[in-house]
């Protein structure tokens, strides 16, 4: 069993190599500086340098672009029993390294290391899983009509960009990228400037488990400048992105003059509804988990508490003390159930809601207060008294920040629930089943768990509806993204062809 100490201990030895050189683009198999300097990346927890981070502009995505380009051809013509043999041995390799991939994000995000130990073996397990699908990934269907027989087949799309948040950055780079490659795909991956270090790992991974150079490559930069010229450039076929509705919209505008092709993962406002014969202790676990662990900087977080008005005093009265009792502490720390928020932009924009929520009429449960510095910390919230039209109910705060909104009827629920931009995920605890499968009929969001917090399996899709994204990631929908369907009409004896111009 790890504990603090040793957790400090092993960070300080994994990041000296970053310190001592700072973070390189990484771009067909070759160290190179950016274009633009340096920058800094900060630790939220105490706001310290952790290193310097290679500035990445316009010129290098163009570099690595063409270097993506440039093995394209290779990578998707390697036999897929190859293929699949470098993608196991990544995930061997990030299983070998799966500490040092869960101090640095630890320290990097400020994420609980109970969390984060778990998050790298993940990325892993989305390796071995698309790894598990490359043989068939091309595969197609024969559809026989009168004259043709007809085949389809699919092919990898080309070159794409993958762009990655600051939540938990390795395990979701990993949910892009691994999909990607087994599709034959090569890949231009922009990190999230506030948490570069697990990119790093993730490459050097995948080089010394035999990826050829150029497959993989990596720049990092700011959005307004490495993210706009990915987006842009003629060679990038496709960008997967995590992240903001906003940011999802801007992508979507850049990428249009070359008619990219988008998987946009965005944000939620989702709703965890709880009806009267629920199984209340359950659903007060699940209620509790899905806001304050990661922080609540999770896009399927249940920000939004529906609760039956029969039911809400008591329930609200232990979510309070439960909530009081979360453990606030240094990440490192095994104890730690909520660390800082990832940066001083992200806090004073999380507690601002704190203000915001009073003087719109709520009541602060619990929480509601940021502890004295150094780091971006801040009590986990609850916010009670609450109608839908708050904007603490129709913004995502993206924090450890829960608002509780009361209602009467299954017809309330529904409607308080849809009534926001956001359809990325529903929660409903109920033991009526009919009941469950009319709420969940009706609710306007992409995924929807009954009775349980979410439980991610591969092979199903992840995505939202309305303003949380386009495209779904998982299973065959991943190859849907990265691959082009191609098809094959075979005419099968002498069937009439129309003469034109015929004497």
């Amino acid at each position: 069993m790890t504990d603090f100490n040793d957790n400090c201990t092993k960070l300080n030895g994994y990041l000296e190599r970053f310190r001592d050189t700072g973070i390189l683009n990484r771009i067909g198999g070759q160290d190179r500086a950016g274009g633009n300097g340096w920058f800094e990346t900060l630790s939220p927890v105490d706001a310290s340098v952790i290193c310097n981070v290679a500035h990445g502009v316009a010129a290098d995505i163009d570099t690595a672009a063409t270097a993506a380009s440039d093995a394209f051809a290779a990578w998707r013509d390697m036999p897929a029993t190859e293929r699949k043999k470098i993608l196991i041995r990544i995930a061997e390799g990030i299983e070998a390294r799966a500490e040092e991939i869960a101090l640095l994000e630890c320290w990097d995000t400020g994420q609980a290391f109970r969390f984060m130990s778990k998050a790298a073996l993940r990325g892993a397990e989305n390796f071995r899983y698309f790894a598990d699908q490359v043989v068939q990934a091309r595969d197609g269907q024969h559809m026989k009509s009168p004259s043709l027989m007809n085949i389809t087949s699919r092919v990898p799309i080309g070159p794409v960009g993958v762009i990655t948040p600051w939540n938990t950055p390795f395990m979701l780079s990993t949910w892009k990228i691994a999909p990607a490659l087994a599709a034959g795909c090569t890949v231009v991956h922009k990190p999230a400037e506030a948490s570069p270090l697990t990119a790093r790992v993730l490459v050097e991974i995948a080089e010394a488990a035999g990826l050829p150079p150029g497959v993989l490559n990596t720049v990092n930069g700011f959005g307004d400048d490495a993210g706009k010229a990915l987006c842009e450039h003629p060679k990038i076929k496709a960008i997967a992105f995590v992240g903001e509705s906003k940011t999802g919209s801007m992508i979507t505008k850049q990428g249009a003059d070359t008619l990219k092709r988008n998987h946009l993962e965005l944000g939620g406002k989702n709703p965890v509804i709880v009806f009267e014969d629920a199984d209340l202790d359950r659903a007060l676990d699940a209620v509790i988990f899905m806001i304050y662990s990661i922080n609540g900087e999770r896009c399927t977080s249940s920000s939004r508490l529906l609760i039956q008005d029969s039911i809400r005093a008591e329930f609200e009265a232990k979510l309070t003390a439960r909530v009081n009792a979360i453990k606030v502490g240094h990440p490192l720390d095994p104890a730690t159930e909520v660390g800082p928020l990832i940066s001083k932009e992200h806090f004073d924009k999380v507690t601002s809601y704190f203000d915001i929520a009073l003087q719109d009429g709520a009541t602060v449960a619990a929480g509601g207060q940021a502890p004295q510095g150094p780091g971006y910390f801040v009590q986990p919230t609850l916010f009670t008294k609450a109608t839908n039209q708050m904007r603490i109910a129709q913004e995502e705060i993206f924090g450890p920040v829960l608002t509780s909104i009361p209602f009467k009827s299954e017809e309330d629920a529904l409607q308080i629930a849809n009534d926001t931009a956001y359809g990325l995920t529903g929660y409903v605890w109920t033991n009526d089943l009919t009941r469950a499968i009319r709420v969940s009929d009706q609710l306007e969001a992409g995924m929807i768990w009954v009775n349980s917090e979410n439980v991610r399996h591969l092979p199903t899709p992840f995505g939202g509806v309305k303003s949380s994204g386009i495209g779904r990631d998982g299973g065959d929908w991943s190859f849907e993204f990265y691959m082009e369907q191609k098809h094959v009409g075979f005419a099968t004896g002498q069937h009439k062809i129309p003469k034109l111009g015929a004497l």
